[in-house]
């Protein structure tokens, strides 16, 4: 390893977000180039002084813009917190990137507020997706900016937030790996809310390892996931209406490919109509439980500020205030119930297969219309923010073909599952990455 390792990393990072013909304006609504560059030298002289290298050390990462940085202002990517002061200290998480000797390269921009899975927002603008650029498509949210600063090489990797896919969607759309742990996994203190009890921390990279090393950082836990070489023995079920229901030919031809490469890998595959889960969108509990911890908070600034808001996150937001105490707390018993039915139903099973998202990523155009921007929120969420209402973990692969327009396949476990989950997972990848054409790790 070169004297300068950490630091030439940086330096090319830096340039990405820089480059007046990149996303990097769109990408970052903070760069920290300064403090990033003497972090990175600091590593430098750890690492060419023999010092013991740290978990993160000298590797340059984003953060989600609701994360608290001592000395930023924690915007959330929205102009409506114009009194907000910058935060006192770090996030726990951010501490532990930066004590595991991570580079923090900059806040990540998001949809406003975290409240949709599209990406857009009109405040800092929008990241391209990097598949078929030039027609301009969403790259998928609330964790936009997180998923394209690794696509385009400004963030070796990013770690965002995940309430309803808000890290699965993105890396999905953009072809990296998404990890959506455990709600109670990784502290959520200094971290700007949108549902207390959905909100998930996590990251996005090119690859499992990386996300596993991740995790075990942002989560401090001493135990490591046990990487499978394999899926003999795996069982995995597949709710039949999510392969089915209003998915697109490019996601279902890349999903039957994936499941044909799974079962030649030796996994277990059982496709059952399994209503414990796939029923879930139907019920509307989860909408009612994230719209009214959404308002509780945005109530007061709505009143101050709401004018300021994206148009589309504020209409969201306000609906929240219709529901009553008593739907809330129907929403929760809801939410309980639904939690020990899907338990019982995958007891002979690892956990479920699905797709992440069940379209393509869509043109930034065809959503200018207010209708199509909600029909499209909708449909894009459905799948994933089964995980969060059920209290699970899981990962999205990616399993398109190499020009393809990328497609996620998620792996998901109910509840404090995660270990399991991640050690699936390398075995996951690798059979996906031999059917796609892709050099196997």
């Amino acid at each position: 390893m070169s004297a300068n390792y950490a630091t030439a990393l940086t330096e090319r990072c830096l340039a990405a977000a820089r480059d007046p013909g990149g996303e990097g304006a769109r990408v970052y609504t903070e760069l920290f180039e300064e403090a990033a560059l003497a972090q990175a030298q600091e590593s430098d002289r750890r690492l060419s002084g023999g010092q013991e290298t740290r978990a993160l050390e000298g590797l340059p990462i984003s953060v989600k813009d609701l994360f608290d940085v001592a000395g930023s202002v924690t915007r959330a990517a929205s102009i409506a917190l114009a009194d907000a002061r910058p935060a006192a200290a770090d996030a726990p998480a951010v501490a532990r990137l930066r004590a595991a000797g991570a580079i923090l390269l900059g806040k990540t921009n998001m949809t406003e507020f975290a409240y949709s899975g599209l990406g857009l927002n009109p405040h800092f603008g929008t990241p391209l997706n990097p598949f078929d650029r030039h027609t301009q498509r969403i790259p998928g949210g609330s964790s936009s900016g997180a998923a394209v600063s690794v696509t385009d090489r400004m963030a070796l990797a990013a770690v965002g937030s995940d309430t309803g896919g808000s890290i699965r969607i993105p890396a999905a759309l953009c072809g990296l790996v998404g990890w959506k742990p455990t709600v109670s996994r990784v502290s959520r203190v200094g971290v700007y809310p949108l549902s207390t009890s959905f909100d998930s921390i996590g990251p996005i990279a090119g690859n499992v390892a990386s996300c596993v090393r991740l995790d075990q950082v942002l989560s401090g836990e001493t135990a490591r996931a046990q990487p499978r070489r394999d899926l003999r023995g795996v069982r995995f079920a597949i709710p039949g209406k999510l392969l089915g229901a209003d998915t697109d030919s490019s996601v279902a031809a890349a999903i039957a490919r994936a499941l044909t490469a799974l079962s030649q890998a030796g996994a277990t595959i059982a496709e059952q109509p399994l209503p414990e889960i796939a029923e879930v969108p139907t019920v509307g509990a989860g909408a009612v439980i994230v719209g009214s911890e959404a308002y509780a908070w945005h109530r007061q600034n709505l009143v101050a500020r709401g004018s300021l808001y994206d148009p589309r996150v504020r209409a969201r937001l306000e609906r929240g205030a219709a529901y009553s105490a008593w739907e809330y707390l129907d929403a929760l018993s809801c939410q309980s119930a639904s939690i020990e039915a899907a338990k019982r139903a995958l007891q002979e099973f690892d956990g479920w297969l699905m797709p992440t998202v069940p379209i393509i990523a869509p043109r930034i155009a065809d959503l200018a219309n207010d209708e199509a921007y909600v029909e499209t929120n909708k449909r894009v969420l459905r799948n994933s923010s089964i995980v969060n209402f059920l209290g699970g973990c899981a990962i999205s692969l990616p399993c398109h073909a190499s020009g393809e327009a990328p497609v996620g396949l998620t792996f998901a476990g109910l509840g404090h599952s995660d270990l399991k989950v991640l050690g699936i997972a390398a075995a996951l990848e690798r059979a996906l990455e031999s059917a796609r054409g892709v050099a196997a790790r």
